[in-house]
């Protein structure tokens, strides 16, 4: 008989609490995902009147602002590269760097053409205008499990999991263990839980629990658009591989719909192509929904909205049903509160 460990977490806003398999189906060894389980509400709001950007003194975060610029006659037919080392002051180099980033809109819609040129008229926006400066100091991923075989970390937007200067370099450094290693990947701009394999066994031990589908993976994500009750599951083949990813509507108005997300297929970049293809792709997605007008009240939002919140399975060593969960980032809950969900 398998024995259960629960991870502890504090939300940022929510009471500590204590998950186990009597509250919240998910965590049992059948992985059933047919009830989400309890949900902890954040927000005061029920009126569903409101306007989005109206009655400030209700909105708790102002409006994220992000310079924006109309073409002139004078720049007229200029490539964005150059107009965007112009407007901003930057080298050509770092002008492209945001069009590779995918940080600027032109008139709605996101350009990553850097020779794409400009007309009178046109309007310019632009996000994360200033880089972030480099630190020598190693960055500190908040724990969530751990023991001699595996290591699940809170992880971070706006670092790759595996590669150069990723989660996974940094912690074999801080750990001077060369065979530590991500089991999994998230996006670079994905937050939440993130497994890695202490040891190569370890590491061995645990593939066949993701082939054999034994691994609860579980997702929150804001998505554009009020999704509908009866969308319950997306079973569309991506790259003629099946797929299925499962719905829960949290919360939901007219602008936006806050999602709980459960993958049974671990199709790379699946959460966002499936919604996508029901045409309520996550807010600030850059890839999948790029080519299309992205509306005004959505512009703002850096990052794509999507947290790894949940993952669940079974010790290869241990037996042990480890069930891990990561609240969700500031960030995330700033747009829920933006957006009035809960």
């Amino acid at each position: 008989m398998s024995r259960e460990r629960t991870a502890e977490v504090q939300s940022p806003k929510s009471p500590k609490s204590k998950v186990n398999k009597e509250q919240d189906p998910v965590a049992l060894p059948t992985l059933d995902f047919l009830d989400f389980g309890p949900w902890t509400r954040f927000g005061p709001w029920t009126l569903d009147s409101f306007s989005l950007w109206t009655l400030d003194s209700l909105c708790y975060d102002p409006p994220m602002q992000s310079p924006r610029y109309t073409v002139t006659k004078p720049q007229n037919r200029m490539q964005l590269i150059d107009f965007l080392a112009h407007q901003l002051s930057v080298s050509r180099r770092r002008a492209k760097q945001l069009c590779d980033d995918r940080m600027v809109i032109v008139n709605g819609q996101r350009v990553w053409m850097a020779r794409h040129p400009l007309v009178i008229g046109d309007v310019v926006e632009v996000f994360h205008v200033q880089a972030q400066k480099a630190s020598s100091a190693p960055r500190q991923f908040r724990r969530l499990f751990e023991d001699s075989d595996y290591l699940i970390v809170n992880k971070p937007a706006g670092i790759v999991s595996t590669g150069e200067d990723s989660v996974e370099e940094q912690l074999q450094k801080q750990e001077s263990n060369a065979a530590l290693q991500a089991v999994h990947r998230l996006d670079k701009d994905t937050t939440g839980c993130l497994l890695i394999a202490r040891n190569q066994a370890a590491f061995d031990a645990v593939i066949p629990l993701f082939k054999n589908r034994r691994i609860t993976k579980v997702y929150h994500a804001i998505v554009e658009g009020k999704v509908s009750t009866r969308t319950k599951e997306i079973n569309t083949p991506i790259e003629h591989q099946p797929a299925r990813t499962r719905l829960q509507i949290l919360s939901s108005r007219g602008l936006a719909t806050h999602l709980k997300i459960a993958i049974d297929t671990g199709r790379t970049h699946q959460i966002r192509i499936h919604l996508q293809s029901i045409h309520h792709p996550v807010l600030g997605e850059k890839v999948y929904s790029a080519r299309q007008e992205i509306p005004e009240e959505f512009r703002q939002i850096p990052r794509q909205m999507l947290h790894a919140f949940r993952l669940v399975f079974e010790h290869p060593r241990t037996g042990e049903v480890i069930h891990t969960t990561a609240p969700l980032p500031e960030d995330f809950m700033a747009v829920l509160r933006r957006l009035r969900l809960t």
